[in-house]
């Protein structure tokens, strides 16, 4: 299952470290399979505020994201990131072609059902 480093930006500042980063950042993607689905490009909001950017990377499973964060050369890198740009990083598992939000539905009203 795939799964997702996703970061909101809120702020951020064209500091040299930061090109550094982005510089050096593909390197430790590699050896995970991870690629940007999503770097920076504007958002449009349609609900709600979204201040700052984002940034979307997939890996091939939650168990290759973690591996990646936790590698030496991403924490050699980090923080030129992190003292420059205000923001929050999760990793997330994502959902197969085959979810059904309906599917889910039915499931939690059961539970709700069950509880009360």
């Amino acid at each position: 299952m795939s799964a997702y480093g996703f970061a909101h930006l809120r702020s951020r500042r064209h500091h040299p470290d930061i090109l550094e980063y982005l510089e050096r950042i593909q390197a430790t993607l590699d050896p995970f399979d991870g690629h940007f689905l999503i770097h920076g490009a504007p958002a449009e909001v349609l609900e709600g505020e979204w201040p700052g950017s984002m940034v979307l990377i997939e890996f091939p499973d939650l168990q290759a994201a973690r591996a990646w964060y936790a590698s030496p050369a991403y924490q050699a890198i980090l923080r030129l990131r992190s003292d420059h740009i205000e923001g929050d990083l999760v990793l997330i598992e994502g959902v197969g072609p085959a979810y059904d939000p309906r599917a889910r539905a039915a499931k939690l009203r059961a539970q709700a059902e069950a509880a009360g």
